[in-house]
């Protein structure tokens, strides 16, 4: 799970939340001041924007290793010692 950081606009302290909950209409009180920060595309504070702005890239990129990992080439795993030896037994023709 990725984090975001974001700043108080109130006391400007700092604390973290997950990406993914920071989207448009979000609300977050911070642990210091107890003040309820609304999350808006169109938020006019700074601090806000940042962390609006750092959420989206964090998501982008997590899709993007999502989609790089589901598109490589799966790695064959061996079979189990418990499954070795019937694989060898049907192969043999009597």
């Amino acid at each position: 799970m990725s984090f975001v950081q974001i700043q108080c606009t109130r006391c400007k302290g700092v604390f973290r939340d997950r990406a993914g909950r920071l989207q448009d209409g979000y609300s977050r009180q911070c642990p210091s001041c107890e003040v309820v920060l609304f999350f808006a595309e169109d938020a006019p504070h700074p601090f806000i924007k940042r962390a609006m702005r750092n959420a989206r890239k964090v998501r982008k990129e997590q899709r993007e290793a999502e989609a790089a990992r589901i598109t490589a080439p799966q790695p064959q795993a061996a079979p189990s010692r418990r499954f070795a030896g019937r694989a060898r037994t049907a192969e043999r023709s009597d």
